[in-house]
């Protein structure tokens, strides 16, 4: 069945995707590790690290396009999730710092130290162990979504109203994560991470293996998402999109459908928070701003929602133009990513993709149509012919 399942998946476009992120996955640590620095091709360490972040970046668009494209539920609270996962990771790397940290306490972290805390919270235990923290990366944004989903679906909130609610979720969390009693750093979040898997963080090497495993992940997800779009599940998830009163009409449990759509997308984006962290060292209460998930939402609307690879091209393209404008116009960035949004919403309400497949569409329709009769086919159409047995190349001789 799972190979089934596999195969229904890999459709051509399924194929394309995951396949150039994973020759990404290699060919990019080759061009950094194989190419001297100043060669032609050569990728530098930095670019690697940022390009691994917009990766991560594409997954977490990738993870809300999967509720928003295809089940419907705009929801505006997928920063949290990116969040809390990032913070699994982050307190998996605090507790690789040992002895090495500023006050040399083999346990508590510095930040604990210095807010005086005696013993280490409950719910650090076992984040010293990489397995138990990749396994919180998966479970903590996933059962968050889970029972936040069940009371909002169960109760049938839809709209702009669950809207609402994702988005007071996400405040909620930034004001607990910003309190220092909380146990996480307070703003000033969780930093200064030294190894990974006994590996040093800031080695070239580490970064270059941190990148492709995000390309990696990427093509999984592209792959996961395939399977469930494609699949029958994936049929009933656009019907509900579409139409959901009558989809729950003719039988199908339609809170059920979010609820799987929900938690996997969440899943998703808190293994793109896990892989993130590593690659740009912290990770704050900030990540919780729901002005985060707005970004995340317009990056979609960008590339184009309802599509698998529309989210991944939005998420490069609008973080390329930030990174651009926060380094040449700074105090422009924010004028230009509303300026963006309006023109995708009044001009490209399908995004690149929609333009992409618009503007070839026609092309290939235009080529595919039937050439004009000539006048002599179209005196023998009136004759009663059969138009087929035309030559549409040689005309028809004189009688």
């Amino acid at each position: 069945m799972l190979t089934q399942a596999l195969f229904r998946a890999l459709d051509k476009k399924a194929v394309w995707v995951i396949g150039i992120f994973l020759a990404v996955a290699v060919l990019v640590p080759m061009a950094n590790l194989l190419i001297p620095p100043g060669q032609f091709g050569h990728v530098p360490t930095y670019l690697v690290s940022l390009l691994g972040k917009y990766l991560s970046y594409a997954i977490l668009a990738l993870a809300l396009d999967l509720v928003w494209g295809y089940c419907g539920i705009l929801s505006l609270g997928h920063s949290a999730f990116f969040a809390l996962g990032g913070y699994a990771m982050g307190m998996y790397l605090m507790r690789q710092i040992g002895t090495r940290g500023v006050y040399g306490n083999p346990t508590l972290p510095d930040f604990m130290v210095f807010l005086n805390w005696k013993e280490l919270p409950w719910y650090w235990m076992g984040f010293d162990n990489f397995w138990f923290a990749m396994a919180m990366v998966v479970l903590v944004p996933g059962l968050l979504a889970f029972i936040f989903g069940f009371f909002a679906f169960r109760s049938r909130v839809t709209g702009v109203y669950l809207s609402i609610i994702t988005q007071a979720m996400t405040f909620a969390l930034l004001l607990a994560f910003f309190r220092n009693d909380m146990g996480f750093g307070g703003n000033n979040g969780l930093t200064d991470f030294k190894d990974i898997l006994g590996a040093p963080v800031q080695a070239q090497s580490t970064r270059v293996i941190l990148f492709a495993a995000t390309a990696i992940a990427l093509a999984l997800s592209v792959l996961v998402c395939s399977m469930i779009v494609n699949s029958k599940l994936g049929k009933v998830m656009v019907a509900v999109r579409d139409a959901e009163s009558r989809t729950r009409f003719i039988g199908y449990r339609v809170e059920y459908v979010k609820l799987f759509a929900f938690t996997v997308s969440a899943i998703m984006a808190g293994i793109a928070g896990a892989l993130y962290v590593p690659q740009v060292g912290i990770i704050n209460p900030g990540e919780f701003e729901p002005g985060n998930s707005i970004e995340v939402v317009i990056w979609t609307a960008v590339g184009g929602r309802g599509t698998l690879i529309g989210p991944i091209i939005g998420a490069i393209v609008v973080n390329l133009g930030k990174s651009w404008f926060t380094s040449a116009l700074p105090e422009f960035w924010l004028f230009a990513l509303g300026a963006l949004f309006i023109f995708v919403t009044l001009f490209l309400p399908k995004g690149i993709v929609g333009l992409w497949k618009q503007i070839f569409g026609a092309r290939r329709k235009k080529a595919e149509e039937p050439a004009a009769p000539t006048p002599a086919q179209s005196a023998d159409i009136e004759r009663g012919e059969d138009p087929s047995t035309f030559d549409s190349v040689q005309p028809r001789p004189a009688e």
